[in-house]
């Protein structure tokens, strides 16, 4: 069965080296700061109360109390698994179908709910792990089944406001907001944060150098490329959506469990296919990049 709306994707069927670009155009301004990115909100109303006292002569006296109201952002709630998810490690079947349900259900995006352990239901299972601080090996073993049958409410972004893509570079994930909500959660790869010398593959003879940064701050999407796969001075990156320089989301068909990337920020190539149909990053769409990577 596939999955509608939003989850609904046509695969790729284009292959090419992975890698990230670095093409010289700057960034368009983007605005300094973000709606609201705190898990909490705080109002203050005030109220007044006026006290009359009198001696020989009349005097009035105001006195103010603040009072302090704190709202907190709760995920929405979702059921327990009844059945449980099952460790079904990598194989398909039933079972499988059952925890790929339960993954769209909790917001990890994957490309059907079909029973095969596929590309996409290995990348959502990764980012399940990354989330949650597992052991993100994309495997569906008896400690991930036990936490992803748990649950009881909806993982979220940092972002609690506003319509943006968040970047979070400690957990290597990807976060589609939309006023407020967290919509969708993907497996990413950042820049490895190490330094780079390579020969340019656009320019023989010459070579990059660099660091392999995702530079945090709020960006936009100011350029994208729609069709196939580009040629950039490291390597071949797929429907690339640039929002800081030469750093983009782009599809690749490496995405491991750690950050890899020259800089840009790594998703698979279906899922690169899923945001381009749904429109999920659209041009000057906010860009929050935060966090460190592991080490």
């Amino acid at each position: 069965m596939q999955v509608k709306g939003p989850g609904l994707l046509i695969t790729a069927g284009v292959l090419g080296l992975t890698g990230c670009a670095t093409i010289s155009v700057a960034s368009t301004p983007v605005p300094t700061t973000i709606e609201q990115t705190t898990t909490s909100t705080t109002t203050l109303p005030t109220t007044t109360t006026s006290t009359s006292t009198t001696t020989s002569t009349t005097t009035s006296t105001t006195t103010t109390t603040s009072t302090t109201t704190t709202t907190t952002t709760i995920a929405p709630p979702v059921p327990a698994a009844d059945p449980p998810v099952e460790a079904v490690g990598r194989g398909g079947g039933a079972a499988t179908e059952r925890a790929q349900w339960r993954l769209l259900e909790l917001g990890f995006w994957l490309q059907e709910a079909n029973g095969n352990y596929d590309l996409t239901t290995q990348q959502a299972v990764m980012a399940f792990q990354k989330y949650y601080g597992l052991a993100a090996d994309g495997t569906l073993g008896s400690e991930t089944a036990a936490a992803m049958s748990s649950i009881t409410e909806r993982p979220k972004a940092s972002a609690d406001a506003g319509t943006l893509v968040e970047i979070d570079k400690s957990k290597q994930l990807l976060f589609f907001v939309t006023d407020g909500n967290t919509e969708w959660i993907l497996n990413t790869s950042t820049g490895s944060e190490q330094p780079y010398d390579e020969p340019d593959k656009n320019s023989p003879g010459e070579r990059q150098v660099g660091d392999s940064v995702t530079r945090n701050g709020l960006h936009d999407v100011y350029r994208e490329l729609a069709q196939g796969w580009w040629e950039g001075d490291l390597g071949k990156i797929y429907r690339p959506k640039y929002f800081s320089g030469g750093e983009a989301v782009h599809g690749s068909n490496s995405i491991p469990n750690y950050a890899a990337s020259h800089g840009c920020v790594r998703v698979s190539v279906p899922a690169m296919d899923w945001i381009w149909a749904w429109n999920l990053m659209p041009m000057h769409i906010p860009v929050w990049v935060h966090g460190q990577i592991p080490t």
